[in-house]
């Protein structure tokens, strides 16, 4: 009796540790949306919008990435040409609000792994002995 109650309880938290780390679909391909946009590969649009008045006050289109991590602020960095980058700080405030639109859809694939490193931002140092 010992042993199966220890069985189900083993099964059970296998099954606990084995759900809890299933990913759903929608969130895998929702984080490989927003890479890519925020590679420069997907066209959207920001929209400021005063919410006293329902004015756009800002708007950017193209190929851009968001940033909105600060809550009193919104970054947007636009690609405008190859390599050739503009940034655009928003203030928010209680009296705007802005909106985010991808205006063509990205094809990705839910499985895509991607790994990279960038040796432009590996600092070279020297060692030297002391005597």
């Amino acid at each position: 009796m010992k042993r199966n109650k220890l069985v189900i309880l083993m099964s059970s938290v296998i099954m606990i540790f084995l759900l809890a780390g299933c990913e759903s679909q929608a969130s895998k391909v929702s984080y490989n949306v927003s890479q890519e946009a925020d590679n420069f590969n997907v066209v959207r649009r920001v929209a400021i919008i005063n919410t006293r008045t329902d004015k756009v006050e800002f708007e950017v289109i193209g190929r851009i990435s968001v940033d909105t991590s600060d809550k009193t602020k919104l970054v947007i960095v636009a690609e405008t040409e190859k390599e050739v980058y503009k940034k655009h700080l928003i203030n928010l405030t209680d009296w705007n609000m802005y909106v985010v639109e991808d205006l063509e859809g990205a094809k990705v694939n839910k499985y895509k792994y991607e790994v990279n490193y960038m040796p432009e931002s590996i600092v070279p140092y020297t060692l030297t002995k002391k005597d």
